[in-house]
């Protein structure tokens, strides 16, 4: 431990502790933009600047260690000062259009404005100008709007591992881009949107469905339907200051009846049966020596991962749509003769905690009859939104439920939101499907959590079945690395894009909180506890849908409607 005093306050730090966190720790606030918890410290914006004795210029808090004896201040005029005027350039280099910006009043730069007092224009020069990229199916991305603190760049980079964003030039020309500048979309970026989550301003952002959305609830030949992801409801709340991790799924459900949709039912009833068809098709390539490991397919950030990188090993991964395009299909087909309407009448509007599902929504493989399965993709920040637009008042709503039979579910569902979920609703099934009988332990401890590789195995009917998670984009090389090597010990490895899984999308309410992970993630495990039934096998509406329409799993009919193929992007990209 190292004694230092900062605002002449006596404080006690580990060793190594940097001033920033040594003043974190007694409660007191210094401002920062580059900043990022657990990486290693740039000093490059300079806002968490402070004052220390002895010492002639000020000094990043946030890349110097405190040290015994050391004298702080934090709140000195001469910091205060430094700290304002670094605020002022940077407003003084960025559009002025806070009234009409997406990140109005969730802006960091905005928010640094109002606590030093920024109240005129003192400084005039030249502007960066600079294009937005719109190319992207999911994403948006405004070079004008950067502060160049490098948040988005060490996320793709060393936290994701995908290294489709960069810095550019030197001084004033300076630029956050793509390699030579080319767009989004054929770049290597898999469009997760955890650049955006950190982005402190709206330099990047979704690709908004909002008004495609509108049209159609206004228009009277549509019929439309809107379906919710299982991590929506255990963080929308935030957005309306309710305690981390409240289940707000019968407001939502109201809201969405409000904002004049003529149903609404629950991607959780996709999930189960994405592990319907899911846990045969493993046990069909276990009983028949068929390409193992298999991988789970319900991230297209990963899907798209693949394609781009690694295409030689999409014969690993399970063919199986993801939920919400598996219930998009349903809606078209089975809901649609069931009710007596024509499909093209249907308009699907998926909510989700994830930018990348709208281009996975936009993808020619994913649609019936020439309809695509989901026709816009909404995330949990675009509702809230349009929640705003029509004068909802979210906290004051009564609660609802799904509609049927699309809107049953079970507590297996529920954890998909989660890293591990997937996993761990699989090989309830799994289990079933090979021996006959129901696995009393159905909570897999192993594969739960924040660790980047998480592994457990099973045994069923005497086999052992090895089991891995991956958590986060940037732990999956390794595993790959051994598939292609035929170094792999495991049968099932699930892989979910965003550190924590889909609670952590970034679709999701902006945070720099990894606790908010955790809660959100606790919630949805504490709906499947409290749920009648845990196996996706159980649902009486997945049954009812089998013996109705599809058949059997894994047959010639779901195979058609809920199954699909990829493609080699790789290559498509090289001949970009």
């Amino acid at each position: 431990m190292v004694e230092l005093t900062i605002n002449d306050i006596k404080v006690k730090a580990e060793e190594g502790m940097t001033i920033l966190d040594a003043a974190k720790s007694v409660g007191i606030y210094i401002p920062t933009l580059c900043h990022l918890k657990n990486l290693f410290p740039t000093g490059a914006c300079r806002i968490c600047v402070v004052e220390v004795e002895g010492m002639r210029g000020l000094i990043p808090s946030c890349a110097y260690p405190a040290m015994n004896g050391m004298k702080v201040q934090t709140n000195s005029l001469r910091v205060r000062v430094a700290r304002k005027t670094i605020v002022e350039l940077l407003i003084e280099n960025h559009p002025q259009d806070c009234l009409i910006c997406v990140r109005n009043k969730n802006c960091e730069l905005q928010d640094l404005a109002e606590r030093y007092s920024v109240r005129e224009h003192r400084y005039a020069g030249e502007k960066k100008s600079h294009a937005i990229d719109i190319s992207s199916a999911s994403m948006e991305r405004d070079p004008a709007k950067c502060i160049l603190c490098g948040r988005c760049v060490r996320t793709c980079n060393e936290i994701q591992k995908i290294g489709a964003i960069d810095f550019t030039n030197r001084g004033f020309r300076s630029n956050v881009t793509t390699p030579f500048n080319k767009g989004l979309n054929v770049s290597d970026c898999i469009l997760c949107g955890q650049c955006i989550l950190v982005c402190p301003t709206a330099a990047l952002r979704e690709k908004s469905h909002a008004k495609e959305v509108v049209a159609a609830l206004n228009d009277k030949n549509k019929f439309t339907v809107a379906q919710i992801a299982p991590a929506v409801r255990a963080t929308l709340g935030e957005e309306y200051n309710l305690p981390l991790g409240t289940n707000v799924t019968g407001q939502i459900i109201t809201g969405l009846r409000r904002l004049g949709f003529k149903k609404v039912f629950d991607t959780n009833f996709g999930a189960d049966l994405t592990i319907l068809e899911e846990a045969t098709e493993l046990v069909n390539r276990i009983k028949n020596n068929e390409t193992l490991p298999m991988f789970t397919s319900c991230c297209p950030g990963w899907i798209k991962y693949a394609e781009q990188n690694y295409p030689h090993l999409l014969n690993h991964i399970s063919t199986c749509k993801s939920p919400h395009e598996m219930e998009g299909a349903i809606i078209k087909t089975y809901y649609a003769k069931k009710m007596g309407l024509n499909p093209k009448d249907i308009f699907v509007v998926s909510i989700m905690p994830c930018t990348v599902k709208k281009f996975e929504s936009s993808r020619p493989e994913l649609s019936e009859n020439y309809f695509p399965d989901v026709d816009a993709v909404l995330t949990t920040r675009e509702l809230v939104r349009l929640f705003k637009v029509a004068g909802i008042d979210f906290n004051d709503l009564p609660e609802d439920n799904f509609d049927n039979p699309l809107g049953e579910s079970t507590g297996a569902a529920a954890i998909f939101g989660t890293s591990g979920g997937v996993m761990e609703a699989a090989l309830r099934t799994a289990y079933y499907k090979i021996s006959g009988k129901e696995l009393n332990q159905l909570d897999f401890v192993d594969v739960r959590g924040m660790s980047g590789i998480k592994e457990s195995s099973v045994s069923i009917n005497g086999m052992t079945i090895n089991i891995a998670v991956v958590n986060g984009i940037g732990n999956v090389k390794k595993i790959l690395e051994e598939v292609e090597q035929g170094n792999s010990k495991y049968h099932f490895i699930e892989v979910m894009a965003c550190p924590g899984g889909c609670v952590n999308g970034g679709g999701q309410p902006i945070h720099q909180n990894p606790e908010k992970v955790r809660k959100r993630a606790q919630a949805l495990y504490e709906i499947d506890a409290k749920m009648k039934n845990r196996r996706s096998h159980e649902n009486e509406s997945i049954k009812k849908l089998y013996k109705e329409f599809l058949g059997e799993p894994c047959g010639h009919l779901s195979h058609e409607i809920l199954h699909t193929t990829y493609i080699n992007r790789k290559k498509i990209l090289e001949e970009v």
